[in-house]
């Protein structure tokens, strides 16, 4: 069965503090927003402290067509992508340096710009993958995505086992903002999103693994997508001359709290397991009311997802990446040969996607 090999980051260099953000949206919502300051509580409440973005606050002030915000993301986008596979490629946790040329696909990750020749395309001419590398662009996933990626480079790499796959989730939520967008939907996404890339690269069953990594990895048991019918305006995007504008319903949480507990029971009774065989819940942080969602129809004791809570106390919401840095955490810790662990994350559709590992 298909290994995680190991995880990179790409962070964006403008850090910006939660308060700092709030302020903003204050000074650019104060003449235009009803009880905005019974609002802007959901910048304290979510118990985000910082976030990364591509530009410094004072871009986002001024008006910026789709052509302009589109190509920032095509820019960025290549530019965070190559530093998280720069920092999964030549892991301290690895034995060696994984050339460029021993990947044999690629999955591009992304929800919030779009670029044909798709990104991975760009990235390959900055970078010495092989020409003959195959390319699985995949977008729409939203926060889905960063679990689905390694879903499908799991099923690629089962039907070619001697085969290295690469994960890569980028996001730059933050170009999607609509200064005139005065919905309640826009601001809780001013208070969530961010910016920042993963990348995680897999493995085939019959790679020498002993000559990469020490010790023991997460090895993929089982998958399972789920689609909520009827669902469609839940999350996502609404796609407008000026660009994307954010789709976030409030009943997300409740959602999640009734519907995800017999999809996950499914997928557990499918392996043969139950929820407290799960030692580790590496989840997909959508927001602090998610995170509780998940502790409710889970039965899972907060230490469970406090790895979750503390990547979004530390990033925000980065969409599809933002489980590729709770992974690249857990990643980073000795954790016990034959221990279970689940990935999940939740998005447009509405969806979930979830993975069985057991670290070997």
């Amino acid at each position: 069965m298909p290994r995680i090999i190991s995880v990179g980051t790409g962070t964006p260099k403008y850090a910006i503090p939660q308060i700092r953000t709030m302020e903003f949206a204050r000074q650019l919502f104060t003449h235009s927003v009803k009880d905005l300051d019974r609002l802007l509580k959901v910048f304290h409440n979510g118990e985000i402290e910082n976030r990364h973005f591509v530009k410094d606050l004072d871009w986002y002030k001024n008006d910026h067509s789709f052509s302009e915000k589109n190509d920032a993301f095509i820019k960025s986008a290549v530019e965070l992508s190559i530093d998280a596979i720069k920092n999964c490629l030549h892991s301290s946790s690895l034995k060696m340096d994984i050339p460029y040329s021993d990947i044999d696909a690629i999955f591009m990750v992304c929800s919030s710009g779009l670029s044909t020749p798709s990104l991975e395309a760009r990235i390959m001419n900055e970078l010495p993958f092989s020409r003959n590398t195959k390319r699985i662009p995949i977008w729409g996933l939203g926060c889905a995505g960063g679990a689905s990626g390694l879903s499908r480079a799991n099923e690629y790499c089962r039907a070619f086992p001697k085969s290295k796959a690469l994960v890569i989730a980028v996001e730059l939520c933050s170009l999607t903002f609509q200064k005139d967008d005065l919905s309640k939907s826009n601001l809780i996404g001013t208070s969530l999103f961010a910016d920042g890339a993963g990348a995680v690269l897999v493995g085939g069953d019959e790679i020498e693994y002993a000559h990469i990594v020490s010790g023991s990895l997460p090895t993929i048991i089982d998958t399972q997508s789920t689609l909520l019918d009827d669902s469609l305006d839940v999350m996502g995007w609404e796609i407008k001359d000026n660009g994307l504008y954010v789709v976030f319903s409030k009943s997300i949480p409740s959602i999640v709290e009734s519907w995800l507990e017999p999809v996950v029971n499914q997928f557990l009774n499918n392996n043969g397991l139950t929820h407290t065989d799960i030692n580790h819940f590496i989840a997909h942080p959508g927001g602090k009311k998610v995170i509780a969602a998940y502790e409710r129809a889970l039965g899972l004791s907060p230490e469970k997802t406090a790895i979750s809570l503390d990547i979004l106390k530390e990033y925000g919401n980065m969409s599809s990446a933002t489980v590729l840095y709770v992974l690249q955490r857990f990643m980073s810790q000795s954790i016990s040969n034959g221990d279970y662990g689940m990935i999940a994350a939740l998005g447009p559709g509405f969806s979930s996607e979830l993975l069985l590992v057991r670290w070997d």
